[in-house]
């Protein structure tokens, strides 16, 4: 399970944080890496404590600065937001073994970045949606589990990847190794423009996804996704109550209202209430991770002959948000609902 060879853990934030502090609880050896001086700080001296209703805990363990890492390393996890995957590539990269690799734990598409950067035999797909904010230097909220699921960008079962998985199950006991990795990374596309869509307002994600009047809206969001993974002859693959066949075209509205339900109620039972992309624009106020993952389905949607109208406003609207020409508000997302149904 464990063993001797340190792991990188590059953006010791919600994701990398939470993952890492279970590792270093289990007697794995991890070395953090992170852009925020206090948290590296804390770390390695007060410790990364976890909070919330899943289990509290604090680790300390090697904590650095980009510009102070030095080594080389076989496992690199990278945890960024997705937008900053290409500069936290070119930066991690001379820290990489040349027969290691890095696993993305990331949302989005961002495997194919790392790919041309690092090469695809480099490269180790991943999908999480488990609910984790970064509070402070030093402190996580892990809000409750969800899917974690591992597998190699071209579909093979190697020795490595059944490794990771071992080692992803110390955290998730139910963490999945599977063959169809883009299957869970485009299902995620799916339910994150869904999870955006919540974010135009300041309700909680189980609160907005319940809302009657917006069921259209939700439905042609993750539909407009699942046409293009469909053209595109990729099978999306649920988890956490997100049915990809339920947002497919010709799908029925009643396995679709069963999906949004199956989601209502899920996320009911996480601490984490509203998600990353909320926590970014009402509380960090920052830029999200909209156009790493959402814009970018728009090209490949022409590409293949798939037009996106609802998700292209819903791109705009968040950088409405973002610049501050429009407020996070209910009537924020009536304005989507209008405009694209």
């Amino acid at each position: 399970m464990v063993d001797d060879d340190p792991i990188l853990i590059w953006g010791a934030g919600a994701i990398g944080g939470t993952i890492g502090a279970y590792w270093v609880r289990a007697g794995q050896k991890v070395v953090f890496v992170d852009i925020v001086p206090e948290h590296v700080e804390a770390i390695r001296g007060t410790g990364l404590a976890l909070e919330g209703p899943v289990e509290n805990f604090s680790v300390i363990g090697p904590a650095f600065l980009p510009k102070d890492l030095h080594g080389k390393y076989n496992r690199i996890v990278l945890a960024v937001k997705a937008q900053h995957t290409e500069q936290a590539t070119r930066a991690l990269l001379p820290h990489l073994a040349e027969d290691g690799y890095v696993l993305s734990a990331q949302n989005g598409l961002n495997e194919l970045t790392i790919a041309r950067i690092a090469g695809e035999r480099r490269t180790m797909g991943c999908f999480v949606n488990f609910g984790a904010d970064y509070l402070a230097p030093g402190r996580v909220l892990f809000g409750g589990r969800g899917a974690v699921v591992v597998g190699e960008i071209d579909g093979k079962t190697t020795e490595r990847v059944r490794k990771m998985h071992a080692l992803l199950k110390v955290f998730e006991p139910n963490a999945v190794l599977t063959d169809n990795i883009w299957g869970y990374l485009w299902g995620k596309l799916g339910y994150g423009a869904l999870l955006f869509a919540t974010a135009l307002t300041n309700e909680s994600i189980a609160d907005a996804l319940a809302s009657p009047r917006h069921f259209d809206l939700y439905r042609r969001l993750a539909g407009e996704v699942m046409a293009v993974a469909k053209k595109k002859g990729i099978k999306p693959l649920g988890f956490n109550g997100y049915e990809p066949e339920a947002f497919m075209p010709g799908a029925s509205e009643a396995a679709t209202r069963a999906s949004i339900d199956a989601m209502v109620a899920h996320n009911r039972g996480s601490a984490k209430t509203h998600s990353g992309i909320w926590r970014d624009l009402a509380v960090r106020k920052r830029k999200t991770e909209i156009d790493a993952q959402i814009a970018i389905v728009g090209p490949i949607a022409r590409e293949v002959g798939v037009q996106t109208p609802a998700l292209n406003r819903l791109v705009g609207l968040i950088h409405d948000i973002e610049d501050g020409k429009r407020p996070m508000s209910l009537e924020t997302l009536d304005a989507l609902a209008a405009e694209t149904c």
